[in-house]
């Protein structure tokens, strides 16, 4: 399970950029370890569109989301970076939902300043935030929330402007939060994002959609970011995967041409485990034959 360090903390803090990837459910946080990342993030698109098939509009809960990031806790030992969209209500429900994701092992948590239940800004044309004044009042209830304070605190900001973005940035620094983040459609440049690095005084916390995705060097980011996250890559890989082979499946009702290839079986059930399993129950369980397990 992870548990935050001060290592980790000063790492993102002194902008030696923690790299990680977006998961929606316990398997591709594991894939996502095996790769190579530093730091695993549970997203809030993924884990809607993974765990209830709908859009990231804040429809699963608190407890829905907690389950998840749980299960991923469980099996990966990187840092754990948790999505908690906008705390789930007030300053006071965001002092619980802090605690809850703290308990639960998360090295960071992001909570953003739209109104709620919020709505994705990279699938809508707009958002709506909290007035600035309520959204630091919920950023120290979660800063007194915490009790390890190596546990980061990421305030993220919808604000549509550069110039709103560094006010709120700027505020959030002052009432505790440790990174800032803001959403990629609100900047055009690496410019823009150097100067709100600049103004608000911590590293920046990025999502790399949209144009930093298609635009930016990894430098770039490095020069802005102590934590950079693709957040949905192994959500869309993942779909487009199944959407390809599965039609062809149902066209051909065989297997041997799919168009991308499938996991070998083997390897697969070793990588989720299933050697400790059967070790376990081969120590746990002695009314089994030895012989049956054998055979199996």
């Amino acid at each position: 399970m992870p548990r935050t360090n001060g290592d980790y903390k000063q790492r993102v803090l002194n902008q030696k950029t923690v790299w990680a990837a977006g998961a929606f459910d316990a398997l591709s946080a594991l894939y996502i370890q095996k790769a190579g990342f530093d730091a695993v993030m549970t997203s809030g698109f993924g884990v809607s569109a993974s765990f209830l098939g709908m859009p990231d509009a804040e429809l699963y809960t608190m407890s829905e989301n907690l389950t998840v990031v749980r299960n991923v806790a469980n099996v990966v030992n990187i840092p754990l970076i948790a999505d908690i969209d906008t705390g789930y209500g007030n300053a006071i429900n965001a002092m619980r939902t802090v605690r809850e994701f703290e308990a639960a092992g998360c090295s960071a948590v992001i909570m953003e300043d739209q109104v709620s239940p919020k709505r994705c800004p990279i699938c809508v044309g707009g958002v709506a935030t909290i007035p600035v004044d309520e959204a630091v009042g919920k950023i120290s209830a979660a800063v007194e929330a915490r009790t390890n304070p190596d546990m980061l605190i990421i305030a993220r900001t919808d604000a549509a402007t550069e110039e709103e973005a560094i006010h709120r940035g700027k505020a959030y620094v002052a009432a505790g939060a440790d990174v800032i983040q803001p959403i990629s459609k609100c900047f055009s440049s690496i410019e823009g994002l150097r100067a709100m690095r600049e103004a608000v005084g911590v590293p920046l916390s990025l999502q790399i959609l949209g144009w930093l995705e298609r635009d930016l060097q990894p430098r770039d980011i490095e020069s802005v970011a102590g934590m950079a996250t693709f957040a949905l890559v192994p959500l869309m890989t993942a779909a487009r995967a199944m959407e390809e082979n599965l039609t062809e499946l149902a066209r051909t009702k065989t297997a041997r041409d799919l168009p991308r290839p499938v996991a070998a079986h083997d390897p697969f059930v070793e990588f989720i485990g299933f050697k400790e399993i059967e070790a376990r129950q081969l120590k746990y369980l002695p009314d089994v034959p030895k012989s049956a397990w054998k055979a199996a």
